[in-house]
């Protein structure tokens, strides 16, 4: 049987962690994080890492693997991904990958292409700008670049922004140009699935969530990093706007609206990036949720074949 990667993608909330063990106890095999938040290893409530009962159902990978203070890219993660997977295909022939950052499932299912050469002296010029001005004026800028990119782009990234801008102004082309849209071959098949829930349910979901982290002292450990709230990895959703909180500029109650509404914004944008993809069966849960292992079985039988 060929070894098989199945993906488990979808928006914040939505019921990703859960599900993905629930199908790597039925096939008896280890899931990869695909989410970007959750590599760190400092930071664990804004992020909502597996708790430590999820953690011990199953195993799990690149999950706090990294420091927030390192810069770990995309094409860095392609990289771990694919040595994970060549360690995790020697005992499993079935591996779940599971997240809702929809460039590292790309990086891994996909590759990337040969991306243009860095440009020191506009990457310094644009970090100038945001030492300066802030991430308002990257937000803008990409927007007024390339419009479509702008609505699928983590605009809270600052180094994500600073890069896409560095590469439109170095090719003088738009990010969906710098794509060929040819996949590199990967050593495994890719059977991809999208989670997905009404409107109502998953903005429910979201703010039933943000409470819990509330709960779980959200505030403290975004104070405990508040020194470092210049470093990439804290300028995020839930850290940010505690950020904010502690210079004054919001009201608690004002903080906790803003990080729902952001993460409904951040669900959004998942939805956008993966609707993009033709290959994603989509499932909505939690009416369908029977269905996916099915899915997955008949898929894995007919690629035998």
């Amino acid at each position: 049987m060929p070894n098989h990667l199945v993906v488990i993608a979808g928006p914040t909330a939505v019921g990703k962690t859960a599900l993905s063990i629930e199908i790597a106890k039925h096939f008896k095999t280890a899931i990869i994080s695909a989410d970007s938040r959750q590599f760190f290893k400092e930071i664990s409530i804004g992020t909502a890492k597996p708790s430590k009962k999820e953690l011990e159902a199953c195993s799990h990978h690149l999950i706090g693997h990294i420091s927030i203070k390192d810069m770990y890219t995309a094409a860095q993660f392609e990289q771990d991904a694919l040595q994970c997977c060549e360690q995790l295909f020697k005992q499993h022939s079935i591996i779940i990958l599971t997240g809702g950052s929809g460039l590292y499932i790309d990086a891994l299912c996909k590759g990337f292409d040969e991306a243009p050469h860095a440009d020191v002296a506009i990457r310094n010029e644009l970090e100038e700008q945001y030492k300066e001005k802030g991430i308002e004026l990257l937000q803008q800028t990409i927007k007024v670049l390339d419009p479509e990119y702008a609505q699928i782009v983590d605009l809270h990234n600052p180094q994500r922004l600073m890069r896409a801008i560095e590469m439109i102004r170095v090719s003088g082309k738009k990010m969906n140009e710098l794509r060929t849209g040819v996949p590199k071959k990967r050593a495994f098949n890719i059977i991809k699935i999208c989670l997905s829930s009404n409107r109502e349910a998953l903005y429910d979901g979201i703010n039933k969530r943000v409470d819990k982290m509330i709960a779980n002292n959200l505030e403290d450990e975004a104070l405990a990093f508040y020194h470092l709230k210049h470093l990439n990895a804290l300028q995020t959703v839930g850290y940010k706007e505690f950020f904010d909180y502690f210079e004054g500029k919001l009201s608690h109650a004002e903080t906790v609206e803003k990080i729902k509404q952001n993460t409904r914004n951040y669900a959004k944008r998942q939805l956008t990036w993966f609707r993009r993809d033709k290959s994603y069966q989509w499932f909505e849960l939690p009416q369908e949720k029977k269905l996916i292992i099915p899915y997955i079985e008949q898929q894995l039988s007919l690629q035998k074949q």
